[in-house]
């Protein structure tokens, strides 16, 4: 009999250079969906660890009502769990979902630890073991600090170098500690890179983010890659410098005469409603396009978005919801590649579902109180609308 809530989780990581914003993005992120205006149909954002909610609706609210940014963290490594609870646990939909909570891991790892080497040895134990805890994430966000881009206007090159050898660096330090001779099974394998404080560049759209980093350090990214593909089982599922995305918390207004902060503008914000899409959908997406052209290890598809066929039958509700129970079956039997070949047209399914046919299978699941398959089918929409409003850019 199962047992409930039933839960399904999923984990980011998320590096970024101290001062680059990690703090004000995740108060940002969770703090809206606490106001007594917020409404939602679909779902309820709960913080697993109250004292951790009641710190980051702190940091919303001091924005919000004083202009007062959060005070930066350093050399602190936190993870964030937050709670996607779906309403309508009593009809009869619910009973038929693969889960009733989607968790969301929010690894936020100290940009110090990349920018510095570690003092002792128990500092440098304290960096493996966090750096261990988030190799569950199937996806990284990488920061590309919006401020320190105008602070080095024309010379956007030196700072963006920089950035990639020291997260590069950081890794090959690791490296000897994290391998322990084999490969590593379980790894983020789609590094994101975003652009924080977009609300400092009005004009540009992801497409002249996405420009001005390979223009000035396509070779570094293409070095960062090879560092990563050294530590990794089957490089080849890997995608760093492909994906991009802009996000900003809010528009932050300076005093003409100093970085004091004069207003805070939270309803100016850009990407954060697209953390929960990236964090359950793209992995899935993922694993479907690289298993199209790559041969790769039933073991590694098992590490990449490891609750695709849950999230599969999620998205496509009765129509494929059998397809958990399938593989539980089918992974019993064989082991091999067949499994995975006999699966993949039904996530492909799953993962195919676009446009208007997609728009239309929302609209049924909001009218059926399908609330998990509203609230997954709602999450490719709004990574479609975000394509189209060149917020993030993906591989096709």
């Amino acid at each position: 009999m199962a047992k409930y809530p039933r839960v399904r989780e999923q984990h980011i990581a998320v590096f970024g250079e101290s001062g680059s914003g990690k703090t004000v993005l995740v108060s940002s992120f969770f703090g809206p969906t606490q106001e007594g205006s917020y409404k939602n149909d679909l779902w309820d954002l709960v913080a697993d660890d109250t004292g951790q909610g009641s710190r980051l609706y702190q940091n919303y609210l001091g924005m919000r009502d004083r202009a007062m940014a959060p005070i930066t963290t350093r050399f602190k490594s936190t993870t964030y769990y937050f709670s996607v609870k779906l309403k309508g646990g009593d009809n009869d939909a619910a009973k038929k979902r693969p889960f009733d909570v989607l968790r969301l891991a929010w690894h936020d790892y100290p940009g110090e630890w990349f920018e510095t080497e570690p003092s002792s040895e128990e500092e440098n134990n304290r960096r493996i073991d966090s750096f261990r805890s988030l190799l569950r994430s199937d996806v990284a966000i990488l920061l590309v600090d919006g401020q320190k881009l105008l602070d080095y206007r024309g010379e956007e090159e030196r700072y963006l170098k920089s950035l990639m050898f020291n997260f590069r660096h950081g890794l090959l330090h690791l490296k000897d500690d994290l391998l322990k001779d084999r490969p590593i099974v379980e790894f983020p394998r789609v590094w994101i890179l975003a652009l924080s404080k977009a609300d400092l560049f009005p004009d540009w759209n992801v497409d002249t983010f996405r420009d001005l980093v390979i223009l000035t350090a396509g070779e570094d990214i293409e070095r960062l890659r090879s560092t990563v593909a050294e530590l990794i089982d089957t490089p080849k599922a890997l995608s760093i410098g492909e994906d991009f995305l802009l996000l900003s918390s809010a528009k932050f207004e300076l005093k003409s005469d100093g970085p004091e902060t004069l207003d805070i503008d939270l309803t100016q914000r850009v990407g954060l409603d697209l953390v929960l899409p990236v964090a359950s959908i793209l992995p899935l997406e993922r694993r479907v396009q690289w298993h199209g052209r790559f041969d790769i290890p039933l073991k590694v598809l098992d590490s990449l978005a490891d609750g695709a066929d849950v999230l599969a039958a999620g998205i496509a509700g009765g129509k494929l919801a059998p397809v958990d129970k399938l593989l539980a079956r089918m992974v019993k039997v064989d082991r091999g590649g067949k499994v995975v070949h006999l699966v993949l047209p039904v996530l492909a399914k799953a993962v195919q579902l676009a446009g208007s046919e997609l728009k239309k299978m929302n609209e049924q699941a909001r009218a059926q109180h399908d609330y998990l398959r509203a609230t997954l089918t709602q999450f490719k929409l709004d990574l479609e609308q975000g394509v189209i409003e060149k917020v993030i850019k993906t591989p096709k």
